[in-house]
């Protein structure tokens, strides 16, 4: 269902198929993205469904009133949106590869460390806008460096750098959540428009 994204006028999806979660998306939205890594890394059955946001469909605003995505959609029928909570939600419901660990100083840890990345995707949005734009995007660009830095300290798997700004009581050792993800090869394409 992700080849085509639907717009108003468009008939709504059928139910989501038993054992399986539906996700309606926007093909660039960072968000929508963080919901199909958890869903691909813990190897859940899913679809997606591409939602013009500029033109959306009438049956999808039924479905998140606020007319955002992402939202996930399971087979009872169930919604849930914001991507933080679907993962969550993804992470409890779906048994098998745990990516939040049970330990509650390890799980602090790791939620510090995805609220140092909950700053990256805003400014990749603006630094795509700008280019789109023709203007200059060299101070979002060397912001977005400085927040992937921190997350490369954070990121390696042996660190024992602090999560906490400036403080050095808390540490993680855990492998991070953006570790071995393959997420941040990517970013360079951001960071340097053009180059291979």
């Amino acid at each position: 269902m992700s080849a085509r994204t639907l717009s108003a006028g468009s008939p709504p999806p059928g139910p989501v198929p038993q054992g399986a979660v539906r996700v309606y998306s926007m093909r660039f939205c960072p968000y929508a993205q963080r919901v199909l890594l958890v869903l691909m890394t813990k190897g859940i059955r899913h679809e997606v469904v591409n939602i013009n946001l500029k033109n959306k469909p009438e049956w999808f605003l039924e479905k998140n009133p606020l007319g955002l995505v992402p939202v996930l959609e399971n087979s009872q029928g169930q919604l849930i949106s914001d991507s933080v909570i679907i993962c969550d939600y993804l992470d409890e419901a779906f048994p098998g590869k745990k990516l939040v660990p049970d330990d509650p100083y390890e799980k602090a840890c790791q939620r510090m460390i995805l609220e140092l990345f909950s700053k990256v995707p805003s400014l990749r949005v603006s630094i795509i806008r700008l280019l789109h734009k023709k203007e200059d995007c060299s101070d979002v660009q060397e912001e977005l460096k400085k927040e992937l830095n921190k997350l490369d300290e954070v990121g390696s798997p042996d660190s024992e750098v602090s999560v906490l700004d400036g403080s050095h009581e808390a540490r993680s050792r855990s492998k991070s959540p953006v570790h071995g993800f393959g997420v941040l090869p990517e970013f360079p394409k951001t960071l340097h428009p053009g180059q291979p």
